[in-house]
C-alpha cells in the first residue's frame, strides 16, 4: 500500500469519528488495519522497490490528501519543457498540462526553444505561469535532447533552486489526459518505461557498450527520460552526472545507445529514487491496453501518454 502523506494525521482524523459519544475507545494498531482496508490493494503489481520506495499506481493513495498538504506549505513547481524545431507539439501540451498538471499548486513553465517568437499566449490559472528561453538548435535531435542536461542544471542554479520545491522535466511530445498531481512530488521521482515494465530484466535495453560512460550490466528497472523530476538539489545532480558522461563520451567518439536516457538510467542505477512513476503516468498508444492500467499520458503523433484516465 501506499500510505496517506502524513498518515499520523490522517489517522487522528478517523479517530474523531470513530470514537462514537466519547464511549469507545480505539488503539492507533486498530485504526492503521482500518485505514490500510480503506485504500484499495493492487495485488497484481509491485507497489513497493526493493529499496522501500513508493511505486505510485492508481487507486494506490488518495490524491486530496497529497493537495491539502503541499497547498499548506505552498510547495512551487516548475515544470522544463523544450520546445526546439518542434512547435507542433507545445500548444497543446502546455494547454493540456493546464487542465491536470498540479492543480492549485503555484507552477511556472519553463519553455526553452530557439524560436521564442512563435510561442503562443495561453490561458493560465491564478499562480501559474509561463517563462520562455531562448537556447541553441542542434542539428541532431539526440543533441537537441542530450543538451537539455546542461541547460537544466543552469537554469536550476540561476533561478530555479531560488524559487521553487519541485522541479519536473518533460518532453514536448505529449499530452496530459488527467491528473498528475502532487501524489507525484518527491526527492529524487523516476519513470517506468511502458515497454518495458513487463520485461525481464536481460531485455532491457541498458547501454552495453564498455567505451560509453552510460555502460549498465546489471539494474533494477529500465526508466523512461521522457519525464523527470524531483527537488533542485536531486535533479541537478542527475543532470549533472548526465552531461559530464555524454561530454566524456563525445570526447571518446562514443555516443551511448539511448542518447541521455542511457546515462539517466545509470545513474538512477548508483543513485535510487526515492519515489517512481508506474507506467499509467506515460503510456504509449501503440502498445496494447491492459487491465492493469486503470490511469495512463498521450502525444499527439509519437505516441506516449501523459496521465490518461481509462477508469470504468
Amino acid at each position: 500500500y501506499l500510505l496517506p502523506y502524513d498518515f499520523d494525521q490522517f489517522c487522528m482524523e478517523i479517530k474523531k469519528y470513530l470514537i462514537i459519544y466519547n464511549t469507545f475507545k480505539f488503539s492507533n494498531h486498530f485504526l492503521k488495519v482500518l485505514v490500510f482496508s480503506y485504500f484499495r490493494a493492487r495485488p497484481a503489481v509491485q507497489t513497493r522497490t526493493s529499496w522501500n520506495a513508493p511505486i505510485m499506481w492508481e487507486l494506490m493513495f488518495d490524491g486530496s490528501l497529497y493537495d491539502r498538504k503541499h497547498k499548506e506549505a505552498d510547495t512551487a513547481v516548475a515544470l522544463t519543457v523544450f520546445a526546439v524545431g518542434r512547435f507542433a507539439y507545445l500548444n497543446t501540451f502546455l494547454t493540456s498540462a493546464e487542465k491536470h498538471f498540479m492543480l492549485g499548486l503555484p507552477v511556472t513553465y519553463f519553455v526553452f526553444t530557439d524560436l521564442p517568437e512563435k510561442v503562443q499566449n495561453i490561458t493560465l490559472a491564478p499562480q501559474r505561469n509561463i517563462k520562455v528561453v531562448k537556447v541553441e538548435k542542434y542539428s541532431r535531435w539526440q543533441d537537441i535532447s542530450m543538451m537539455r542536461m546542461k541547460t537544466i542544471s543552469e537554469v536550476i542554479d540561476a533561478v530555479l533552486k531560488y524559487d521553487f520545491h519541485y522541479v519536473f522535466c518533460f518532453d514536448v511530445d505529449q499530452i496530459f489526459k488527467a491528473r498528475f498531481g502532487s501524489e507525484a512530488l518527491g526527492e529524487s521521482v523516476a519513470l517506468l518505461d511502458a515497454h518495458y515494465y513487463k520485461l525481464p530484466k536481460h531485455r532491457f535495453t541498458y547501454d552495453r557498450n564498455p567505451k560509453s560512460k552510460a555502460c549498465m550490466t546489471e539494474g533494477d528497472y529500465y526508466y523512461h527520460a521522457a519525464i523527470f523530476g524531483g527537488t533542485c538539489e536531486k535533479v541537478k545532480a542527475l543532470t549533472d552526472y548526465c552531461y559530464v558522461n555524454i561530454m566524456e563520451d563525445k570526447l571518446n567518439n562514443v555516443e551511448a545507445l539511448w542518447h541521455d536516457e542511457s546515462h539517466l538510467n545509470k545513474y538512477f542505477w548508483l543513485n535510487k529514487p526515492t519515489k517512481l512513476l508506474s507506467p499509467e503516468y506515460c503510456w504509449d498508444e501503440n502498445i496494447a491496453q491492459f487491465s492493469l492500467m486503470k490511469k495512463i499520458i498521450f502525444p499527439p503523433n509519437s505516441g506516449f501518454y501523459c496521465s490518461v484516465d481509462m477508469r470504468d
